[in-house]
């Protein structure tokens, strides 16, 4: 099979059966990429560029009592500084539809007005003619602060002690939700303890993290008066949300303002929300009339940039004699940090956990509270994997001690408990549709067991080696529809996505997605499904993303979206172009649309007579340039448009993860010596994409599991503000992983894809736990909270040496 491109027939790729969908092209975006091609934002450079710097908060919790501008408008190359008052800016304000008991809704300000609530927290901006001379304005500025005691954990957050970080939320508690407290939860513990089985109670706690793009976020902020708009240049993952709230913010028309997105180093979800230095930068633009530039330097992406992931869950569970879960009892705190980020929330955590905490297991009885605190900490954005690796690590933990406490191996425990038949809607009202969850554990066994780590951790122990393996079973759910996220009552309800396919005079097309491009090949493989639904070679098929005068509307890349929502309405769009090509076709070709068919090589053929066929280029010939060929109820151009939107619950990807660690008696370091996943994501599209995103999400969680953590002293100050501090995991600590892909389609997206942007990350902390607290089996002591730091695992092995110490010393 042959096509035609720039004008010249070429091989036909032969992918899986004749299609690309679920072949392993090259990707495309790579010759740009890897040829020093691509333009980041850094890489923007505009005629009479200034460049904008903030000054900062140096103290966690204050009064701001002033800040004088006087010394920084002296600094030679200054152009201008502003506070809150000099910009009076509209403040960013998320919200949730919710009783005031379940949520209290707090105001973040563009710039700190009468109060800091963090160190890093922007306070003034300076704008200077390069960003030496606006880092010099930033340090003549003077900010004369009252402090105050700072909230800097679950304890102080609850004590009441220190004033809260909000006046609206004087207990500091910013969402309070219970639910799915059913009937049976208190009877399932009293048989529990009565009938032979066992009550567990873990308590998991998580570091807070920092989601580390490779790209800092960044702003060019530019006036066009031809336009008479507002153009944004900014790495963002929500260029539709950012539009929205800095509309709002400026107090201007949406369509003053145009965002677009250049090639981005990565975002993990801290570029799905909205930040308060794009906003300022665009407003000092405006002002000046001229273009403004910033760009996040490392320090304050750590310490000031949105962070993730600090939570605590104590979790209770019920299991009868046969090592069944009967009841599951769960109090969840999540600490978001000084605000609620746009547009999703302080909920944002805390409502995930709750909403699936079951995960994979039958659940009879579920009772859940569901916290978000405030604290004096750089606020939480969503991060990959959004309370999924807590949750999960939880109810992995449960699992553990279970089969503990009665004496059960752990996988025949999980086993027992999987979900197995499909549809299943759980006791938290969430509808799974099929996936192999057995089927992925049993292969995640059999290949350690195969490759005869059992064997080794045996021997290992007799020779005073601490060799463990551990397992994680989980689902992630993807492409949250807007039925999804309206159950968690927000505002603003995303869901579905909108793509434009157009056609040129050539037979080539451009399709666009709402969805954002930041490392997931959407280049590569959103061409993939177009090219199968229009017979067309991929080289034939451009995508164009992230510009919101472009893209009707979207709601921009998260929660592994892209391909289930945004690939489906790519998908419909391609079709609904097929059918206008078909129309045109069998006009020409005087016959019926039934009589016609796409051919698979860029053109329609006559079913009846094979030897009649229209090309592509031919009907498009037509289309433009000789339309009163047209049949009379069909438009010149060659367009289409379609919308998708998943029902229900959405879709769900599942995966086990399977560890093997050696821990170091000398110095507590966890090596990690083999890793394998199993994954369902349904239809692959692009399979090395897919082991990709595996691969790079289990490495963040295993630096998770075992490295990244920002701590804070007892003032409010962050402990991590270089990588010296901040440990993040190299090529060195990350093992060789295998990936292993089954395929179970979802009936309801157009490629029975699943997503799988975030499992990796999902499934890794509770599999390294797991494997640890197996090598430390000889001790007794069982570990439940990340990162494990080597000093905790060096005391654990402690123990071990004194106990043989003392039996060495009576046997003498």
């Amino acid at each position: 099979m042959t096509s035609s491109v720039a004008g010249q027939r070429v091989p036909r790729f032969d992918g899986r059966a004749g299609r690309w969908v679920g072949a392993a092209v090259p990707r495309r975006e790579d010759p740009r990429l890897l040829s020093g091609r691509g333009r980041f934002v850094d890489d923007l450079h505009l005629p009479g560029m200034l460049h904008a710097a903030f000054v900062r908060a140096t103290v966690a919790h204050a009064n701001l009592r002033g800040v004088d501008l006087s010394a920084t408008l002296a600094v030679e190359g200054v152009v201008a500084a502003y506070t809150a008052a000099d910009l009076a800016l509209g403040d960013i304000v998320a919200l949730l539809d919710r009783p005031p008991e379940e949520f209290t809704p707090t105001a973040m300000p563009v710039l700190a007005k009468e109060k800091v609530r963090f160190a890093g927290e922007p306070v003034a901006l300076v704008v200077a003619r390069d960003p030496y001379s606006a880092e010099d304005g930033v340090e003549a500025a003077v900010v004369e602060y009252e402090p105050l005691d700072a909230v800097v954990s679950e304890e102080s957050a609850f004590a009441g002690t220190a004033p809260p970080v909000h006046d609206e939320a004087p207990d500091n508690v910013l969402v309070d939700v219970s639910m799915f407290d059913t009937a049976g939860v208190e009877a399932a513990f009293e048989a529990a303890r009565a009938d032979g089985g066992c009550v567990v109670e873990v308590v998991t706690k998580s570091g807070r993290q920092n989601a580390l793009p490779l790209e800092t976020r960044g702003v060019v902020a530019s006036w066009d008066d031809h336009d008479d708009q507002l153009l944004i240049q900014t790495c963002t993952q929500v260029p539709h949300q950012v539009r929205t709230a800095l509309a709002r913010s400026l107090r201007v028309p949406e369509r003053t303002v145009r965002v677009t997105v250049p090639d981005m180093g990565g975002g993990f979800g801290q570029k799905c929300v909205v930040g308060r230095e794009e906003i300022a930068v665009a407003a000092a633009a405006r002002r000046l009339d001229r273009p403004v530039k910033w760009i996040e330097d490392r320090r304050e992406a750590l310490t000031a940039g949105f962070l993730a992931r600090e939570q605590r869950y104590r979790t209770r569970a019920a299991f009868d004699a046969e090592g069944r879960i009967t009841a599951l009892d769960v109090d969840v705190v999540c600490d978001m940090g000084a605000y609620s980020c746009y547009p999703f929330t302080a909920g944002i955590e805390p409502l995930m956990a709750a909403a699936e905490m079951p995960s994979v297991y039958r659940v009879p009885e579920y009772r859940v509270r569901a916290r978000a605190i405030a604290s004096n900490k750089a606020p939480t954005a969503p991060y990959r994997g959004v309370s999924r690796p807590q949750y999960v690590l939880a109810i992995e933990r449960v699992m553990e001690r279970a089969a503990r406490e009665l004496g059960l191996d752990p996988l025949e425990v999980r086993r027992r408990n999987l979900i197995t038949e499909f549809p299943y809607t759980g006791v938290n009202g969430v509808t799974y549709d099929p996936g192999t969850y057995r089927e992925s554990l049993e292969l995640a066994e059999a290949a350690i067991r195969d490759e005869g780590w059992y064997e080794l951790r045996d021997r290992a122990a007799a020779e005073g080696r601490h060799i463990g393996i551990g397992y994680c079973c989980f689902s992630e759910r993807t492409g949250y529809g807007s039925d999804a996220f309206a159950k968690r009552k927000m505002t603003v309800v995303p869901g579905f996505d909108v793509s434009e396919i157009r056609m040129d005079t050539t037979g080539s097309v451009v399709v666009t997605s709402g969805t954002m491009n930041h490392g997931q090949s959407h280049e590569t493989t959103l061409a993939q499904i177009v090219a199968d639904r229009l017979g067309l070679h991929i080289d034939r098929v451009k995508l164009r993303q992230g510009d919101t005068e472009r893209i009707a509307y979207g709601w921009g890349t998260f929660a592994s979206r892209s391909v289930t929502i945004g690939g489906s309405a790519v998908a419909l769009a391609a079709t609904k172009l097929g059918a206008l090509l078909r129309t045109i076709a069998a006009h020409l070709m005087e016959t019926g649309e039934d009589n016609v068919a796409l051919d698979g090589d860029g053109g329609v053929v006559r079913l009846d007579d094979p030897g009649r066929r229209v090309s592509y280029e031919e009907i498009a010939d037509v289309a433009y340039l000789r339309s009163h060929l047209l049949p009379k109820d069909v438009e010149p151009t060659l367009t289409a448009t379609a919308s998708f939107d998943v029902p229900g619950d959405g879709t769900f990807s599942n995966a086990t993860h399977a560890v093997v660690v050696e821990l170091d008696p000398g110095t507590g370091q966890v090596r990690i010596l083999r890793y394998a996943c199993v994954e369902d994501c349904g239809v692959v599209i692009h399979p090395k994409v897919v082991d990709g995103q595996c691969r790079g999400g289990i490495a963040q969680g295993i630096a998770g599991a075992l490295y990244e953590e920002v701590t804070y002293a007892d003032n409010g100050e962050p402990s991590a503000a270089s990588f010296i501090d901040y440990l993040v995991p190299t090529a060195t600590e990350i093992p060789d992983i295998t990936v292993s892909h089954l395929e179970t389609p979802c009936a309801f997206t157009e490629n029975g894809a699943k997503g799988a942007g975030e499992g990796g990350t999902i499934g890794a902390p509770a599999a390294v736990l797991n494997a640890v607290n197996d090598a430390l089996r000889c001790t007794g002591i069982e570990l439940d909270t990340i990162p494990v730091h080597p000093q905790t695992v060096l005391a654990a092995l402690d123990t071990v040496d004194t106990a043989r110490t003392e039996e060495a010393s009576t046997a003498s």
